[in-house]
């Protein structure tokens, strides 16, 4: 066809980027059943391992298996979307779930204490590396969880 634009790359691809620490940033959605715990820790120790950071690998992995763990005890059977991330030089392992909003602040309260205390292995094994863990409320109508994991080197 005379007059038509080919488009072309100025330059020719070098290949896929490898996995580095700098370019870890995954999401993947869970079924929420009670063996996602162990495809989250399968997933989580081959991620963290193929970016270079195998010092953080049993942290990760644990911390991954409980905020899923807590999830499914919390609201089991239900969708949940798990994200690790190397950022601002930490590890990140967030896990939103579909707990549903609670119509009273006392018992959204007396939940999220509920859910804290079932997850002190979690902040032990945080705590060692200098990092941080916490929960929130997602702000949706339906609700949901916000849970997260912060590792440091």
């Amino acid at each position: 066809m005379k007059g038509a634009l080919r488009c072309l790359p100025s330059a020719v691809a070098a290949g896929p980027i490898p996995p580095a620490t700098e370019n870890l940033s995954y999401s993947m959605l869970l079924p929420g059943g009670a063996y996602c715990a162990g495809l989250a820790r399968d997933a989580i120790r081959t991620l963290v391992s193929r970016h270079g950071l195998a010092e953080l690998c049993e942290t990760a992995v644990l911390a991954a298996s409980e905020l899923v763990s807590a999830a499914y005890r919390f609201t089991p059977d239900r969708e949940m979307v798990l994200r690790v991330r190397w950022q601002f030089d930490a590890l990140r392992i967030v896990l939103y779930d579909q707990h549903p909003a609670h119509s009273a602040p006392t018992a959204a309260d007396a939940c999220r204490d509920r859910r804290s205390r079932s997850m002190w292995l979690l902040a032990a094994a945080v705590e060692a590396h200098g990092g941080d863990w916490g929960l929130a409320p997602v702000l949706t109508p339906d609700g949901g969880t916000k849970s997260w994991a912060l590792l440091h080197r």
